[in-house]
């Protein structure tokens, strides 16, 4: 029997009945609620016109997240709260202090972004509870947000003085009352246009539901997924939404391992492995898609797609990440390199889904290094993302792990360069070698990125920069090699 959507919206519980389970939120917004401050531009994801924020209850507290809402889906919405715009207006008419700032500041000049802006920086307004935030909090924000007319230096402008006006309080308990109220204890459905959404709550009812719906598309954060319905145009049929599945949100370390499952938000993924590893992963985090796109895709979704330009995959793969899998018949654990069979396609059986990723965890033999290169700084898909993880025996390299992105079908190890490497000293005349066999490796693609001859000189340059950092004798500095680093 089909339920309604249950959602909490502008101070009360709405219902949804009749929209398609493939229906955006910003459809949702626009077009049946007439609340059209929510802007559509790209309708992927990427410019932050349609940026919302939804609130969660976690471990009790509310939890908001800025989101775009062009790709999110309808159903997603079922027991979290949605924060538009419109909400940010006071009860007698005022405009909220991250609007003030943004009309004080001359933070907009065509205005059609700037409802977009406006819902990123009352994420942060929120977030640091009157306290400023420094200025890569602030650029970390508005990575989602793209201004073609204003441009970011009174837009950020406004984000430093929107805490200097008289603050406007949230009451973030009674929403999460509200919420609490909400949750559902088993497996909901939803049914409407010829199409089930079915959201599982526990392990057990999406092994189940997997072996029952084999062809059911899963859906985690609807990052992917969402562009197949926006942009692809495709009929999905049955859905199987994981976001409702705790036991899919565990971070825990183990055994020199962290385990990170399925259904946990690549931003926070990232932000824990950042404490363990905040020089190789930090900047590759930072650039990383935008927040919005963070917030709401998965570690596990991203591993699950398998896109051969993904940027977690060569890195996992360098450092020896494992995939586990689960379905009716089990679980399996396999090394992530041996996921990948070919483009897109995985080592997955029938009724099969990825429920947990495992990423090693420091050691302190192993130099490791990752690096992104795409046509600008935030926001952009790879043309060549590598990952280097040697595991030294002094000066010599006892196991060598070279990972590349956009150089092949799939995320893919150099087998002969590392082949050529273990067992030498870690030298020149090692490194030059290296770089040689890189060429036999691998045959890159040229496309709209990048041609093949640029992608096989930068790995190779790559490759270089990490033995100019990883060198025992006299390894350069970050500052020394990389445009964007921070002197001390």
């Amino acid at each position: 029997m089909s339920e309604p959507i249950r959602f909490y919206y502008r101070g009360a519980v709405h219902e949804v009945r009749d929209a398609a389970p493939t229906q955006t939120v910003l459809q949702h917004l626009r077009e049946d609620l007439r609340c059209t401050g929510t802007k559509e531009g790209c309708a992927e994801g990427d410019c932050g016109a349609c940026t919302v924020v939804l609130g969660s209850v976690v471990d009790g507290k509310l939890e908001l997240k800025a989101v775009n809402s062009c790709i999110q889906l309808t159903p997603t919405l079922d027991g979290k709260a949605l924060f538009t715009v419109e909400d940010l207006q006071q009860a007698d008419g005022a405009l909220h202090p991250v609007q003030q700032a943004l009309v004080e500041c001359h933070g907009s000049q065509c205005g059609f972004c700037t409802p977009g802006f406006a819902m990123s920086l009352w994420g942060l307004y929120l977030k640091k509870e009157g306290q400023c935030a420094s200025r890569k909090e602030i650029d970390d924000c508005l990575s989602g947000n793209l201004c073609r007319c204003t441009g970011y230096r009174p837009i950020i402008d406004a984000a430093q003085r929107m805490v200097e006006l008289p603050k406007v309080a949230f009451d973030a308990a009674r929403v999460a009352e509200q919420l609490e109220a909400l949750k559902r204890g088993s497996l909901a459905v939803y049914s409407a246009h010829g199409q089930t959404f079915l959201a599982p709550r526990t392990l057990d009812e999406l092994i189940q539901l997997r072996a029952a719906n084999p062809a059911a598309v899963l859906l985690a954060g609807s990052t992917d997924v969402g562009l197949w319905i926006t942009k692809q145009m495709r009929e999905l049929g049955d859905i199987i939404y994981l976001g409702h599945v705790d036991a899919l949100k565990v971070l825990r370390e183990a055994d020199g391992m962290m385990e990170i499952g399925a259904g946990v938000s690549l931003e926070d993924a990232y932000n824990a492995l950042c404490r363990h590893y905040p020089d190789e992963l930090g900047e590759l985090r930072q650039r990383f898609a935008s927040l919005p796109i963070r917030n709401a895709g998965t570690l596990g979704g991203n591993v699950a797609n398998g896109s051969p330009i993904g940027d977690s995959m060569p890195w996992l793969i360098a450092l020896g990440a494992q995939v586990v899998l689960c379905g009716a018949a089990g679980e399996r654990v396999l090394a992530l390199e041996d996921f990948y069979l070919d483009y897109m396609k995985k080592d997955l059986q029938q009724g099969e889904f990825v429920q947990a990723v495992r990423v090693p965890l420091p050691r302190a033999d192993v130099r490791f290094r990752t690096y992104k290169l795409a046509k600008r700084f935030d926001q952009d898909i790879s043309a060549v993302c590598a990952a280097f993880a040697f595991r030294m025996d002094g000066d010599a390299i006892a196991e060598a792990r070279i990972a590349f992105g956009g150089m092949a079908a799939t995320p893919k190890r150099a087998a002969q360069a590392e082949a050529l490497l273990n067992g030498r000293v870690w030298s020149a005349a090692a490194l030059a070698d290296a770089m040689a066999a890189l060429a036999r490796d691998y045959a890159p693609l040229s496309d709209m990125r990048a041609s093949s001859e640029y992608r096989m000189k930068t790995a190779q340059n790559l490759l270089r920069r990490f033995w100019l950092e990883t060198r025992s004798d006299a390894p350069l500095a970050a500052d020394a090699v990389n445009a964007f680093a921070v002197s001390a």
